[in-house]
């Protein structure tokens, strides 16, 4: 039995410790959504090095997001379910460089009888400015909130797709080694709140932070997939902000003759109104 003088010093120790566990878990929660960035740019140049099965440079170049979700897995007794945790990046128009990446976690269900499990690499291109700024409320339900189509691969697409491109989001899936459209109505696509505070080392950092760049500079794994995702869609990279050096105050600037403040920054509604405590 511990004393009353034990416990106090074993409660003591506790709270000495406590931010050392604090700090280690933040380091490896970063590190674990570092991992995820490096997959996801890893599966989207093998996407694109596929000749017949990449997805085409006209649907590309239309794209005002691309989600990348590596390893969604499926699995399936009768009722299936399936998970898998990304990051989406958005521009603002078409010829913008792309936004740091924000982590999302995608999930859904089916019906009918089914057995087994598997995993697949998705991506979801978001081909209009609403589809993006629809996940109001920190989600989006595919085919519901957002229309959701097969999408087409190769130069020619496939047969039966909607290739005037009137879709919001299109969808691909990796399983096996194919490439191919995949039907992910009902499936719900959500910003993953943990996620963005480990790896931009800020506790409720929002995605209209992250979006509009002015959220903590990110590990240098979120530039290699921007690189990535530019050279998939023939558009420029954003550069990382350098550090700015001291300016001696003999050149410091008058501020009379300051230039006029810039507009706002661009926001993005993509997460819930800001009412009340937040909700994970």
């Amino acid at each position: 039995m511990f004393n009353r003088k034990q416990f106090v010093s074993a409660a003591l120790l506790l709270a000495l410790m406590a931010p050392a566990f604090v700090t280690a878990s933040r380091a490896a929660g970063a590190a674990r959504e570092e991992g995820r960035l490096l997959v996801a740019t890893e599966v989207l140049q093998e996407i694109q090095a596929m000749p017949d099965q990449r997805i085409p440079d006209t649907l590309l170049s239309r794209a005002y997001g691309i989600a990348v979700i590596p390893d969604v897995t499926k699995v399936a007794f009768m009722f299936g379910g399936r998970h898998g945790n990304g990051v989406l990046a958005v521009r603002d128009s078409l010829s913008s460089p792309w936004s740091n990446p924000v982590f999302v976690a995608l999930t859904g269900g089916s019906w009918g009888i089914q057995a087994g499990a598997q995993s697949s690499d998705i991506i979801l291109v978001f081909t209009t400015k609403g589809g993006v700024e629809g996940m109001a409320g920190g989600k989006i339900t595919l085919g519901a909130d957002a229309s959701v189509a097969t999408g087409p691969v190769g130069r020619q697409g496939s047969a039966g797709t909607d290739m005037s491109f009137n879709s919001e989001i299109y969808s691909y899936a990796r399983t096996r080694g194919l490439f191919g459209g995949i039907a992910l109505d009902g499936s719900v696509i959500a910003i993953d709140k943990s996620a963005n505070t480990a790896f931009y080392g800020k506790q409720g950092v929002t995605a209209t932070e992250i979006f509009s760049g002015q959220a903590p500079t990110p590990p240098a794994t979120a530039q290699r997939f921007l690189e990535q995702l530019a050279m998939a869609t023939r558009t420029s990279v954003r550069a990382s902000p350098a550090p700015q050096a001291e300016m001696p105050a003999s050149a410091a600037p008058n501020p009379a003759a300051a230039a006029p403040p810039a507009e706002g920054a661009r926001t993005y509604p993509l997460e819930e109104p800001q009412h009340g405590p937040s909700q994970n």
